[in-house]
């Protein structure tokens, strides 16, 4: 208990010391928002933009958007370009619209969101570890945490099936912090403008066997962890939901499927996927179910098209079913939630396009969010197994007459017998 005291009176110190002789670095850098990074020492190696690991609770899980992935940025192709004073970094970064994701506790850059999520998380975030419990992804997920920013930068395991993961070890160098940094769209793609703060000191690439050395046109996307072995990415104790399966997340339902927990509430389940719709009434949670569990790093539009607006909605009752279970995308077949028309027809649309592009949909693993084509598709309905099916009203209008002509020539037939 004395070295812990005596540890945060010692950080206390160095923050007052730390900011009484550094000046506010407001970027005014382009088309990026201001804003004043957090420079508390949040640890005793560093400030907020330093990105520094002490233990794994640091990281807080979160579900929500839209999130940058900065990760792999330094070199080409997504370059990380240090500003002519060296304070900032301009990193391009992968762009998602939703999905998993983790935030640093120590490198929250907006100070007073960082402040509140210690009250509420701990200093070393081990009190929200469930999904969105900490304060920090309520702000990111609407849009508060850095205002005018298109994204915020954040960790996930999206992009690990193509791009890797892994640790170099480098020597006191600049590098960018871009935990929680402010991004803009730019004219690519699915890929971001970060404007990431600098830090001189020991680091860590998050890939083996790279050139520490890249300078001085570009600096690395770092971070670092002074514990020997330490990982600067985090480690969940078990599968996660709603991410790469080959990454450490939680497999699709197979066709077997298992009952609700007895502690999931599935009429609030169903709720929660009803009550979140597009303003043409597609419910949202269904589109980013047949979506999102099947997209690639390269390939993230449809995660897009099917999941943007499902961060401005409640569906803590679907992530806690889906974390208990272990399993991803899979809510609505397990409390048996029934899509309206509307949606059906987006999810079937939606599926047809992730097999143009050579991804295999949820509907054709597991049989599950297959959806149905529209009426006005020129083709038949596509339902499940054992689903009545529907007869046109000038087909039932034409049998109806023919019935009744038939009935008069018998009757006929028989009085002239």
């Amino acid at each position: 208990m004395r070295k812990r005291i005596l540890l945060l009176g010692c950080l206390l110190l160095v923050n007052v010391l730390f900011l009484s002789s550094t000046e506010a670095q407001d970027n005014g850098i382009g088309d990026f928002p201001p804003f004043i990074p957090n420079k508390l020492m949040t640890t005793p190696f560093g400030p907020a933009f330093a990105d520094i690991i002490l233990v794994p609770s640091n990281f807080l899980p979160c579900e929500g958007g839209p999130f940058a992935l900065c990760y792999y940025s330094g070199p080409e192709p997504e370059t990380c370009v240090p500003t002519e004073d060296g304070k900032f970094a301009i990193c391009k970064c992968f762009e998602f619209a939703y999905g998993k994701y983790f935030v640093l506790i120590n490198a929250i850059l907006n100070t007073e969101i960082y402040q509140e999520t210690v009250a509420k998380c701990g200093v070393e975030g081990s009190m929200c570890q469930e999904t969105n419990q900490a304060p920090v992804c309520e702000s990111i997920n609407s849009g508060e945490f850095i205002p005018d920013a298109d994204s915020i930068s954040t960790f996930s395991f999206e992009c690990i099936p193509e791009e890797g993961i892994g640790q170099t070890n480098c020597t006191q160098a600049l590098y960018a912090g871009c935990m929680t940094a402010p991004c803009i769209k730019t004219d690519e793609e699915g890929i971001v403008d970060c404007l990431c703060p600098t830090f001189d000191g020991p680091y860590q690439i998050g890939l083996n066997n790279q050139t520490c050395d890249i300078g001085p046109e570009f600096v690395w996307s770092a971070a670092f962890n002074p514990n020997a072995g330490g990982k600067t990415f985090p480690t969940p104790p078990g599968c996660i939901p709603d991410a790469p399966e080959d990454a450490g997340g939680c497999p699709l339902l197979t066709e077997n499927i298992p009952p609700p927990p007895p502690d999931v509430d599935c009429e609030k389940v169903c709720q929660e996927y009803e009550s979140c719709q597009t303003s043409g009434g597609v419910e949202i949670g269904f589109t980013c179910d047949a979506t999102l569990c099947t997209s690639t790093c390269n390939d993230r539009g449809l995660v897009g098209e099917g999941c943007s607006g499902l961060q401005s909605c409640d569906v803590s009752e679907i992530i806690r079913l889906e974390e208990e279970v272990g399993c991803s995308c899979c809510a609505s077949q397990i409390c048996g939630c029934i899509p309206n028309s509307k949606t059906d027809e987006e999810v079937f649309e939606l599926d047809e396009k992730q097999r143009e592009r050579g991804i295999t949909p949820q509907c054709d693993i597991n049989g599950t969010l297959c959806g149905k084509q529209s009426s006005g598709g020129g083709g038949c309905s596509v339902a499940s197994v054992g689903a009545p099916t529907s007869v046109p009203l000038y087909l039932i209008i034409s049998l109806f007459i023919m019935i009744r002509i038939v009935w008069r020539i018998k009757k006929r037939t028989k009085g002239e017998k």
